[in-house]
């Protein structure tokens, strides 16, 4: 925290930072009003540029003088005129009664108006009801309240795609510098030449716009029918926007399943390449009572099913497709069921929850037991395979702020890494790969990490888990989250226990009463069962 306290102007330093990236790096795809701002920001002021930034990085558009106070700006009144003068912000902005009551406290209201006691003692939104019948439209603030002056931050929409350019993303704002300033965050240095970046051309940032307001839109409650009449039409080369078109249509598609408008969902699914939807556009057919069509798609889907899940979910409406069109029933095969562990326990006095009660009654000082879910083999894949995560492929890192590779949930993750990857899974064959997830540990401790749970990961754990888990099991892990980083990452065992004079181990998956295994979980399992890896799934019951 030290080295923002002895700069007070810090978050200014971290603007003027984002505005030299950009323009080193995307000077040609700037439009005029962009080019324009970051040219003749740096000539302001710094009181100026300090109190612009700080409105920037605050919630709303409307802020009152009186609300401004910074020591290290002084007289917000000053600082405003240059940029109200270069028509960034708008001093004494026309306001709704609405905006104007978002501004004001209850007592400034109540002298505002002249209000009676009794209109003052009424809650401050029945208060705005009452005097909405008494004036209309827009005045400006000083016309409303006179003690006070107020500004409008009008470059907002700017700073917005700005940030948007820097980041290639709406999810990250400018906290993202202080957390990293104060240690919250810590990111991976990769070496990414002044070439890459997010976006490629203008047109990528114009359909980012676009597909974000489609998305809005969507997220307020808009139909879908409507807002899919607005999505932009794959025009670009750019993958991860492709994926982000995808995933809009996705949940179009899923809305409209909800609405039963089974051909309206049908149609976003067909042409939708998002994971998962070529099975929903089998079974919003099958709903519709269209299963020749289905059955044909069924059929084509089979024969090269995009991952495991999908296989999953197709020879779950194969047997059903089939019995509606009289087609012989195909004979199926079972996986081999895990072993299974049943347990009548004391319902607890205390707080409890159903992992944390099995794990303390099979814990033994010989055979330690741990909640580990998903954190230890992403965290030791993580750890082992850290160098090809953060190799510095085109596209995949463009600012210093990325807590994984932009293409990390891709098709192509592994293939576009697949010889960075060969060398971290081949120390598995030579034993080598204990020293580099001991190394890494040391070296990347707190450093974000897409699969790396640093809270959960302490030494105890890790070195049990060196010892008692074979090389070819945990290479067996890695191998199938690198076959679906995004699928894969989930559904693992809730506990596992260790027996560290023998060097085994046994993941277990508890269910208590009423619940059942989930499709990721079922395929984590099926996969552990072909590959003898040590498996139990555990049904707990209450005594009582």
């Amino acid at each position: 925290m030290q080295p923002i306290l002895e700069n007070p102007f810090y978050y200014l330093d971290n603007f003027h930072q984002v505005l030299q990236w950009i323009a080193e790096r995307y000077a040609d795809l700037l439009d005029d009003e962009e080019r324009a701002f970051i040219e003749r920001f740096p000539a302001l002021p710094q009181s100026s540029r300090a109190l612009f930034v700080r409105m920037v990085m605050r919630k709303g558009r409307l802020f009152r003088a009186s609300k401004l106070v910074y020591p290290e700006i002084g007289c917000p009144r000053a600082a405003a005129r240059p940029l109200a003068e270069q028509g960034w912000v708008v001093t004494d902005p026309p306001v709704t009664l609405d905006e104007l009551f978002a501004l004001l406290q209850k007592p400034e209201i109540g002298q505002a108006f002249a209000l009676t006691p009794p209109e003052k003692a009424l809650r401050k939104e029945a208060q705005l009801a009452l005097l909405q019948a008494r004036h209309e439209g827009e005045r400006p603030f000083s016309g409303w309240y006179g003690g006070d002056e107020a500004y409008r931050i009008v470059a907002q929409p700017l700073c917005d795609r700005l940030r948007l350019i820097f980041f290639g993303n709406y999810h990250q704002d400018w906290t993202e510098f202080v957390l990293s300033d104060l240690g919250v965050y810590r990111f991976e240095k990769v070496e990414f030449s002044p070439a890459a970046r997010g976006f490629r051309s203008r047109r990528d940032i114009d359909e980012y716009l676009l597909l974000h307001a489609c998305r809005e839109r969507f997220q307020d409650g808009e139909h879908p029918l409507d807002v899919l009449a607005d999505v932009p039409p794959p025009g670009t080369d750019n993958e991860w926007l492709r994926s982000r078109r995808d995933k809009l249509l996705f949940q179009l598609g899923q809305q409209l399943e909800k609405l039963r408008d089974w051909e309206g969902a049908f149609t976003v699914y067909r042409d939708c390449a998002y994971p998962g939807a070529r099975a929903r556009a089998i079974r919003v057919l099958e709903k519709n009572e269209q299963f020749g069509p289905a059955w044909e798609r069924l059929q084509a889907a089979q024969a090269a099913p995009e991952s495991e899940a999908e296989r999953q979910h197709l020879l779950r409406m194969g047997p059903r497709l089939a019995r509606r069109l009289g087609h012989p029933r195909a004979a199926g095969t079972k996986a081999a069921p895990p072993q299974r562990l049943d347990l009548a326990l004391p319902l607890p006095a205390t707080a409890w929850w159903v992992e944390g009660v099995v794990r303390d009654h099979l814990y033994q000082d010989e055979a330690p037991v741990f909640y580990v879910e998903n954190a230890l083999i992403n965290s030791l894949f993580g750890l082992l395979c850290w160098d090809a995560i953060f190799a510095a492929i085109p596209g995949a890192f463009f600012h210093p702020f990325h807590h994984g590779p932009t293409d990390l949930h891709s098709a192509d993750f592994h293939r576009r890494r697949a010889a960075q990857f060969a060398q971290c899974l081949a120390q598995l064959d030579d034993g080598s790969y204990a020293a580099t997830i001991r190394r890494n540990l040391e070296l990347k401790h707190g450093i974000s990490s897409p699969f790396v749970f640093w809270g959960a990961l302490d030494g105890e754990l890790l070195e049990l888990a060196l010892h008692c888990i074979p090389a070819a099991h945990l290479k067996k892990s890695f191998e199938r989250i690198l076959q679906d980083v995004k699928a894969n990452r989930t559904g693992f065992p809730d506990l596992i226990q260790f027996w560290p004079a023998e060097k085994r181990y046994n993941m277990i998956e508890v269910k208590g009463p009423g619940d059942r295994l989930q499709d990721n979980q079922l395929r984590w399992i099926d996969y552990c069962a072909t590959h003898r890896m040590p498996v139990t799934v555990c049904y707990l019951q209450w005594a009582q």
